[in-house]
This record gives structure tokens, sequence and C-alpha cells, in this order.
């Protein structure tokens, strides 16, 4: 096989000479011009064929989604919609494709649903090979700005005994044979004959291990797949998906606030230094989808509005106090727009209150702090009382973005031996099994401050698209795991 060039490399090549180029043909017109992509860009290099040159039989193999092969002469385009073209000199099928059984056709544009159903081909498409392009510029980039500033990466286990949330969504793991498993004299499974010793669980999150790791190393990131077993059937919700998060020692909540801050502005330009093509083609694809939508439902910004609109705006930042407040005396909620009411203080904030803040009051990104204890987990650092706060509160945050709502969430750690274990005492949290965790408390405790970031909910708002299942390779949800 001769050396190849990647179809966006070859726009940058020198002309009048020649190249072969790979890739799957994406359109053939009137037997003479073929749209060849290989996946490294979103723009097709027109080939050219001549017909005296190529036999009958090649031609006939030329159709949409073949893959092939191309050897010819690069030469200055006098055609309009591209700089360059490749005269074909010789031409391989390196894999038939069948147009009548071939599921993507191009003339129509799919449908996101439609896609979803053949997830293993769907990659050929412009809009996921655009997805997939900005992804890794994005996880790239996570690795970037972490390495950038000294911390050091953590592989936390996958396979794990805790719930770091104490929510019990969690997924389990066992080799038992659970049509008939061992059992203990009151009729509960003995797990102590399982491969491990113990019940185990796929992990809801790296946080307490990375927590382990900061309190030694200062500055450390997990960054791997995270499963939760909740029957969430929402645009926003996954049953397996990838996670983020940095723990930081000697931090408390204003540096946590102060990090994450920096961090996703870096995220968001780094993808627009890098994908401005890609993004471009997202954003197109977006206007065109909203005009087909009421008016009153279309988004405020386009795309590149959204990213730029959270880059050149100091995230708001105030309490849940605040907020409740705020939301209380809304329009909205007066007018009983809202679906789920604001009445007092203690409510769960939902995504359409989250995205009032953003969208309508602030218009700017917000960064909500000290929430209820009683709506936060365990590990959450408790607040001193203050004058004119109803009930508890903890060292909290969650950052709240334009059309998505919550996209990280996180908090100082409570390092007070007593007060953590009061805490876990309160919800249930199994103080034995954690010893390992609480020893960090008992010896040489100090402040900390983590947060997570959910990464495909990231991908989700940088492409504008509109479903989470739609920004993850294979998504795995409630009745769902096919591929």
């Amino acid at each position: 096989m001769a050396k190849r060039m990647r179809v966006k490399d070859i726009f940058q090549a020198t002309t009048d000479q020649q190249y072969t180029v790979m890739g799957w043909v994406r359109t053939f017109r009137n037997n003479q011009f073929i749209a060849i992509n290989d996946g490294s860009c979103l723009a097709n290099l027109q080939v050219v064929v001549e017909l005296d040159k190529t036999d009958a039989d090649t031609i006939k193999r030329i159709t949409t989604g073949a893959g092939i092969s191309i050897t010819g002469q690069l030469i200055e385009s006098q055609g309009k919609g591209q700089t360059v073209e490749l005269v074909a000199e010789k031409i391989d099928i390196l894999g038939d494709c069948d147009p009548e059984t071939y599921p993507i056709q191009l003339k129509n544009r799919p449908s996101l649903e439609y896609l979803r159903e053949i997830a293993h081909l769907r990659f050929r498409t412009n809009a996921f090979g655009a997805i997939s392009r900005v992804k890794q510029a994005l996880f790239y980039g996570i690795h970037k700005f972490f390495n950038d500033r000294n911390f050091v990466n953590i592989h936390s286990p996958i396979v794990t005994g805790s719930d770091a949330e104490g929510a019990g969504e969690m997924f389990q793991v066992t080799t038992l044979d659970m049509n008939n498993p061992p059992r203990k004299e009151d009729g509960s499974i003995n797990y102590k004959e399982d491969f491990f010793g113990k019940a185990t669980n796929l992990t809801v999150s790296g946080q307490l291990e990375a927590e382990l790791a900061a309190l030694a190393l200062g500055r450390v990131y997990t960054f791997g797949p995270t499963f939760r077993a909740e029957k969430s059937n929402t645009t926003r919700h996954l049953a397996e998906f990838w996670m983020m998060e940095p723990e930081v020692a000697f931090n408390d909540l204003h540096d946590n606030m102060d990090l994450a801050e920096d961090m996703l502005k870096f995220l968001i330009q780094y993808a627009l230094d890098n994908c401005a093509e890609d993004l471009a083609f997202l954003e197109q694809r977006l206007i065109d989808d909203e005009k087909t939508k009421p008016q009153a439902e279309r988004s405020e910004m386009s795309l590149i509005e959204k990213l730029k609109f959270c880059l050149e705006h100091p995230f708001e930042r105030l309490t849940y106090t605040e907020a409740i407040e705020i939301l209380k005396n809304s329009t909205p909620n007066k007018k009983g727009k809202f679906q789920y009411p604001i009445e007092k203080w203690g409510a769960d904030l939902q995504s359409e209150h989250e995205r009032y803040l953003v969208e309508k009051h602030f218009k700017k990104p917000v960064i909500l702090t000290n929430y209820p204890a009683d709506i936060k987990a365990f590990y959450m650092r408790q607040d001193d009382p203050k004058e004119g706060v109803p009930g508890p509160t903890v060292s909290a945050m969650d950052i709240l973005f334009p059309g998505i709502g919550e996209i990280i969430g996180g908090s100082q750690r409570e390092e007070r031996y007593d007060l953590l274990v009061r805490r876990m005492n309160e919800m249930h949290i199994p103080v034995e099994e954690m010893s390992w965790f609480l020893d960090t408390r008992r010896y040489g405790t100090v402040p900390h401050a983590g947060f997570g970031l959910g990464f495909e909910r990231l991908v989700l708002f940088v492409t504008g698209m509109t479903n989470i299942r739609d920004v993850i390779p294979f998504p795995r949800f409630s009745g769902s795991a096919e591929f």
C-alpha cells in the first residue's frame, strides 16, 4: 500500500504533486466527482475521475460508504467549494458498500433518533464526526489544563465496596450464580464466597479515593468511567458516563470556585481555538433545527454566542438562600409557570430554576453556594450557622450554564473528624466500613476541596446537542445496553 496523506493535511499540501488518499465515499456525482472523507476533518476532498483511465467495473463500485484508495495529482480547483482537488490516476476499492442496504443515505439528513439505532455507523455522518473531534479536543484540554498546573492524575477503582454519594443507586458486581447463590443461616446472600469476599459495585465517583491522594500529593484529579443505576430517562442522564474530579489540599470553597471557573473557561476557549470548523458546522446545524421550532422555544443565542457568553462574563456567585428568594419572587413562580414551584427554603432546585437564574435573571453563568445540608452529601463541610438562614448549610457549590443548568458540582470537604462521623451516622453511612476514609481525618487532616464534571455534559454544552445520548459513542441507559 502506498503511504497515504490525510484529507486534513492534503488541503495544505503542495499542488502539482502526486498523493494517495484513503477514505470513505460520501457522494459520487455524474460518474466524475467523488467526495471522499477519512474522518480527519469535516471537509471532503473532491476527486476528479477520468473515465478513460478508470474501468467500468470500478466505476460501478464507487458507491456511498465504500472504502477506497486513490492516487493522483493534486491541482488547484477551478470549481466552487474547494481550493484543491485530486485528479485520480489509480482507484482501488478497499471495501464495497451496497447502496441498496447501506443505512446512511446522505441525500436526506437522517434524524438523531434514527442514528441512535445504528450507533455503530453514525460516526460516518458529519455531525458525529464533528462531535467526536470536539470531544477529543476537550478530553486533551482537560489533561493539559491540569498538567500545566502540576496536578497528578490518579486512576481510581471502577469496582468498589463503597457508595461515595450515599444514594444506593449502584450496579452490583458479582461472580456468584444469582439463580442459586450461597446463603447465610438467616437466608441472606453470603458475599464472603464472592470473588472479592464482600459485596461490590461499579463506582459512582472517584472522589473519595482522590481525597486520599490529595492529602499526600496536594493536587490530584481522576478522569474515568462512572456508573449510576438510576432510572432517569431524560436528555441529560446516562447510566455510564465519564467523570473528571480534581481534589486539592489546602483549598477552601472560594479556591474551589476559582479553579472550576478557570477550567471551564480554558476548555471552552480551547475548543473554539482548535475546533472552529466543526463548531461552525454544529452551529449551523442547530440554527437549521431551530427553524422548525415555535419562536418561543428557540434559543436566544447561537452556539458560538453561547460559548463566548461564558468566556466574557465573570460567573455570578450567590448563596442558595439568596437564589431561593429570587426564585420565590420571580414572575414564572408567581404565575405558576414553573413545573416545580418554589415555596420555601430547602427545595431541591431543578433544571428550570437553574436556567432561569442563568438565562433570565443574571444573564451570565452562576455559581450557587452554601446549600441546605439535608439535600447534599455527607462529606461536605458544615457551615457555621448564619443569621437569616433557616437551617444548617454546607460549603457546596454548583456551577450553572445556559441551556443546560448544572454542569459542575463540588464542595469544600469536611475535614473535622468528629463532625464528619456525626454526619455519617445521621445519613446512615457505615462508619466502620469507611475507616480507611476516616484515617485521613485522624492523621494530619487539612482543609481541602474538589468538584466533579460530567464529561459528556460538558460535550453536550460545547457542541450544542440537545440529548446526551448523542455525545457518547454507545449510550447506556435504562433498558438499553446495545453494542
